[in-house]
């Protein structure tokens, strides 16, 4: 790999479409969420001619509305499933230590007791999760606090529900900026990375795949892609696209919804998120800089994949469980954003989506073509690497061995050095710390681009008017080294703005079209179509939290058309 990176820029994109189509790939991966882009790294560190397409944004489905933790799992302890924690626990290490420490992060959770019996139960099973994660990257040990502790570290919690609590580690990480990284990462071994691009139907050859047909939703242009392997990592789509290949898989995925929502970090006083068991789930309050994410639900959702609803309900349920341990209950003005994503799960044989299978599978339903499905966001490079395990018999011949436990993210070399020496940064460019910091955390290393951008025009040195967390340099970034090609994914992947402020990013909309304008070779009028673009999906989205369930909610999300769409 080059000292410098590979940019996905405008340019990259369209050298990737034009190379797909005149060359024949080793492997083609379709999806460009965590798994899809993680199998485009593995397979191209392992000496692959590899293409990747994605048919909105990188991680514009389940992998940019997770519960942005990497973790083990508590709840599979119950189900006494230790493999699956063990595994998991080994790959939060990995992403803590070595592979993108740049990105993820340490961050401590209390587990508060509410009754006498919990202690020795909650105890043992934290216990356990501890000794099965000893020195895997997390600064400490679990340790029990009483009432008085708990509540200094809790100030917020209702003292008459909280007896004491369990305090350990879990791995945090911007979801969506991650699986962008990953594909830049393979971008920079040498995978062709395009996103806007829509696989429509399969090339076969007598009863073996050898390709794609794919739509260019930027251009509307249609165009063949050929490769000896076709991996189908699709997550919530993969039945999907299987129906383009004809006949049942060996498996299927059911899609479950998770919502979560955000708040300002002000109205919770807490030195540590929380963790705590509903009757179906998990709920977390989850540090997230200025504001806490509170999540999730785990319920069955058979309506539109792409843009799944959040419903009234689903916000009523978040907040009454979460209002159970807080002394000064939350409500609905209190919620600055919302956001449901999908978990593929593997079709079970239980009516219930909380018992279905985190696990993962690979299958082969027809030569040429591989499917990976199910697991979950801590595990995708286990999943990534069985999946090209099983891609590579179909090469007949002998392929390197999976190495991505050595590959570190672009960014993440000379992170902890350039962390170390923030104070320096800040000083040598007039920043605060606290920004320094801020683009470390998103950037690592890369952040020296970012510096390179505001030398040539010191107005990107700025922040952006409607939300100061983030700098006008960050914008134009995200389209010119990282593959955003519409406000939907600056706003809402590259940076987090529409769930971070209270008007989710309308007025931000405005001003970063303009600034992005120029990379993206948009008109006026391009202009104007991409800004009430945006404003009609936060309208929609607004309008589906008012509605009181799941087809009602799906109805009005509806209401705005895909940006992506609009062309054939």
């Amino acid at each position: 790999m080059s000292s410098t990176t590979t940019a996905l820029s405008p340019e990259s994109r369209a050298d990737g479409l034009a190379r797909m189509e005149a060359e024949e790939l080793d492997i083609l991966v379709i999806g460009g969420g965590v798994v899809g882009a993680g199998t485009a790294l593995d397979a191209v560190t392992r000496g692959l001619k590899v293409g990747l397409l994605e048919a909105r944004d990188y991680a514009a489905g389940t992998s940019s509305r997770s519960s942005k933790l990497f973790h083990g799992g508590l709840r599979y302890l119950e189900q006494f499933n230790f493999a699956l924690v063990f595994e998991a626990l080994k790959e939060r290490s990995l992403v803590l230590n070595k592979l993108c420490p740049h990105l993820a992060r340490p961050v401590p959770f209390i587990y508060p007791l509410e009754k006498v019996i919990d202690r020795p139960y909650v105890g043992l099973g934290i216990g356990v999760y501890d000794v099965m994660g000893a020195g895997r990257g997390v600064p400490s040990h679990h340790k029990h606090l009483g009432k008085k502790k708990t509540l200094e570290s809790f100030p917020s919690g209702k003292r008459s529900a909280i007896r004491g609590a369990v305090k350990f580690y879990e791995g945090q990480v911007d979801d969506a900026r991650h699986t962008m990284m990953l594909a830049r990462t393979a971008a920079a071994y040498g995978a062709l990375c395009a996103n806007s691009t829509r696989v429509t139907g399969f090339l076969r050859e007598d009863d073996k795949v050898v390709g794609v047909v794919a739509s260019d939703l930027e251009t509307g242009r249609s165009f063949e892609v050929r490769a000896k392997q076709v991996i189908n990592a699709a997550g919530v789509w993969t039945d999907e696209v299987q129906q383009m290949v004809g006949g049942r898989g060996q498996f299927q995925v059911r899609a479950s919804k998770g919502v979560h929502l955000v708040v300002p970090r002000n109205r919770i006083n807490s030195a540590t998120g929380i963790i705590t068991r509903t009757e179906k789930s998990l709920l977390f309050v989850i540090p997230w800089g200025s504001h806490w994410i509170i999540g999730t639900t785990d319920t069955d959702w058979k309506l539109d994949l792409a843009h799944p609803a959040a419903s009234q309900s689903d916000i009523d349920y978040i907040l009454g469980h979460v209002n159970k341990l807080l002394a000064d209950p939350l409500d609905r003005t209190d919620v600055v954003g919302v956001y449901a994503g999908l978990r593929p799960l593997l079709f079970g044989e239980s009516d219930s989506t909380s018992t279905l299978s985190r696990e993962h599978a690979v299958s082969s339903p027809v030569r040429g073509l591989t499917v990976i499905a199910g697991g979950k966001y801590t595990t995708y490079r286990v999943m990534a690497k069985d999946a090209v395990d099983s891609a590579v018999h179909g090469l007949e011949r002998t392929v390197p061995k999976c190495v991505t436990e050595d590959i570190p993210l672009v960014g993440a070399d000379g992170y902890l050095g350039a962390f170390n020496s923030r104070a320096l940064t800040a000083e040598r460019t007039g920043m605060r710390v606290s920004r320094v910091e801020h683009l470390l955390g998103r950037y690592g290393t890369l952040m020296g681009e970012l510096l390179d951008l505001i030398d040539a025009d010191p107005e990107l040195g700025n922040p952006l008017a409607s939300a100061p967390e983030y700098l006008k340099a960050e914008v134009v970034y995200a389209t010119s080294h990282e593959g955003a090609q519409h406000l939907d994914d600056i706003l809402t992947r590259r940076t987090r703005i529409s769930i971070e402020v209270p008007d989710r990013g309308e007025a931000a909309a405005e001003e970063v079209a303009h600034l992005v304008a120029p990379i993206l070779g948009w008109d006026a009028q391009h202009v104007a179509e991409e800004i009430e673009h945006y404003r009609l999906r936060v309208l929609a989205e607004r309008d589906s939290q008012e509605q009181p369930d799941d087809d009602t909610a799906d109805a009005a999300r509806l209401g705005a058309p895909d940006v992506r769409l609009g062309v054939s």
